[in-house]
């Protein structure tokens, strides 16, 4: 038996009261009122309402060791990225993995693998395998529905996913950027419930009108709480808060915390904020985590006090896992899994020849994941070779097929500022083939090999100096310590500074390049990719 004491919040109530917390067997057996207990603050515990776990680039029992030092005792966790890869084997592996340590991983199951066919994928997750998982007591909804299209136009076998989440009562994630007016309403009437992908306080007024519960994206891409967070002020109880990406770096100083932080510098109330942090997803999700009453799991944190918000200890399930002493558990070494056909490339593969003086550029955005298109002259020779342009920061992009051997795309990419040298990565949403960025032939090739020659991973190439952090599971995520797994990130990130990138996070940034579910152009192995007309185009 533990009894923990301070001023504890009560979310229902909205109010703190002073007393003492009584826990047996991982439970909240009781909660009384006391005067004389210290001056620190007991809270629920936050939860990450919507993460890619392989994002980070650690496998999940790292990724814990991180996260529950920040508070975080939860995640809801679409596993896609690693499905795209391996298939249902990948999606066993998270599970797996996830269940070595205390933090509480909520997986989905995923709804839309691969994302399109214009794309080559490792695996297919089918509508009896999205049938099959949604009946196991380890998954809690059907994650994100991002062909948005195919619910628009009631595309059987889109529907029929819907669907299968509907029997068993379980929520459906959206993802719908851009969708408004009687569009998101109909795309919230066909059984959607979420959505992350809002970029404006119109976008999200309309879904949540719809009916829909929006969650406010910060992550290392995409950042959308400067356009979102005035909705703590006029629709607290529709608000989750979540990640959706989370690189190493950013996960060593702050998790779900830091937004937390943020919202109450400006002003917000407390407990419209702590709501959105925890109790509006447990309850949207029907998760198995606890909101400090009598009964739950034991899962709280205990903070300084609001104004400063130090988190001196995470508690799950009547367990201590994280205080002034460090972590409470180790994560065992990780086993290997992945679906990768090594094999190099040349100059010659990735050469564009044309008659035409006018090309397409994908223009991308720091902070944003959706691009602009526009159109250019670049430099060409006499024989009709197409360069690119680095001091108008037009650079060559390539995308290479890790599943087999196949002939490189090609395309023209504005917005890296990569100058005499090119980065490159198999984290590459969502199907993870190799996408890299660069001003020239011969630095493209060989960071994209350094990735080959590992099995995945991210490579720098900086004129004659080079560097890979290689990620041998599923060619997304390393099973090394999380800080370890940082530090090498950093130095990645630095030499892509070196090179003249100012983007805030350049190997985030490339890895949704070809994404094509999120307009306007990126590149995918088959070709450049117009995801507003959903067709291909001519380079």
């Amino acid at each position: 038996m533990h009894q923990i004491s301070g001023i504890i919040a009560d979310l229902r109530n909205r109010t703190f009261f002073k007393g003492i917390i009584t826990i047996e067997n991982g439970r909240i057996t009781n909660i009384s009122e006391r005067d004389d207990v210290p001056e620190r603050y007991i809270m629920p515990g936050f939860i990450d309402a919507h993460i890619h776990i392989e994002s980070s680039m650690l496998v999940p029992s790292q990724f814990a060791r991180l996260a529950v030092q920040h508070g975080t005792v939860a995640t809801v966790s679409d596993p896609h990225e690693i499905a795209n890869v391996c298939g249902m084997d990948g999606i066993n592996y998270m599970i797996e993995d996830g269940r070595k340590v205390p933090l509480k991983f909520c997986f989905g199951a995923p709804s839309c693998v691969p994302a399109t066919v214009f794309e080559t994928a490792g695996a297919e997750i089918s509508v009896e395998d999205v049938k099959e998982l949604l009946g196991r007591d380890d998954i809690y909804y059907l994650a994100e529905m991002m062909n948005w299209p195919g619910v628009l136009h009631g595309d059987a076998e889109v529907m029929a996913k819907i669907e299968a989440a509907k029997k068993t009562g379980k929520p459906v994630d959206g993802h719908a950027p851009g969708l408004k007016g009687d569009q998101a309403s109909y795309y919230a009437k066909a059984g959607i419930t979420t959505d992350h992908e809002c970029f404006t306080i119109e976008e999200a007024l309309d879904k949540i009108k719809a009916g829909m519960m929006v969650q406010i994206r910060e992550g290392s891409a995409a950042r959308n709480y400067e356009a979102l967070h005035p909705l703590f002020a006029s629709h607290p109880e529709k608000l989750m808060l979540c990640s959706d990406d989370k690189h190493p770096d950013e996960l060593i100083p702050g998790h779900i915390n830091e937004v937390v932080k943020r919202s109450l510098s400006l002003g917000y109330d407390i407990f419209d904020v702590l709501r959105a942090a925890s109790l509006n997803t447990v309850e949207h999700y029907n998760l198995p985590v606890g909101l400090l009453r009598k009964d739950d799991p034991a899962d709280f944190i205990i903070i300084d006090n609001p104004d400063d918000f130090n988190i001196l200890e995470t508690w799950i399930d009547g367990t201590c896992v994280f205080n002034k002493d460090g972590i409470s558990f180790d994560a065992e070494p990780a086993r290997i899994i992945n679906n990768f056909t090594p094999y190099h490339i040349a100059a010659q593969d990735i050469k564009i020849s044309s008659q035409k003086t006018e090309f397409p550029i994908i223009r991308a955005i720091d902070g944003e994941l959706i691009t602009e298109k526009f159109r250019a002259n670049l430099p060409m020779s006499e024989e009709g070779e197409v360069f690119a342009d680095p001091q108008r920061d037009i650079l060559k992009m390539v995308v290479v097929n890790r599943y087999q051997t196949a002939e490189p795309a090609v395309a023209f990419i504005n917005g890296f500022g990569i100058m005499n040298g090119a980065i490159a990565s198999s984290v590459g949403h969502d199907c993870h083939n190799i996408i890299a960025v660069g001003d020239s032939d011969e630095a493209i090739v060989q960071a994209v090999n350094m990735i080959m020659d590992q099995g995945g991973g991210l490579s720098a190439v900086n004129g004659a100096k080079s560097s890979v952090l290689p990620l041998p599971v599923a060619g997304i995520m390393s099973n090394k310590d999380g800080k370890e797994v940082a530090t090498m990130y950093e130095e990645l990130s630095r030499m892509a500074v070196d090179m003249g990138s100012s983007l805030k996070a350049p190997y985030m940034l490339i890895s949704f390049m070809a994404l094509l579910v999120i307009p306007s152009l990126k590149l995918s192995d088959k070709g450049l990719f117009d995801g507003e007309t959903f067709s291909f185009v001519d380079i």
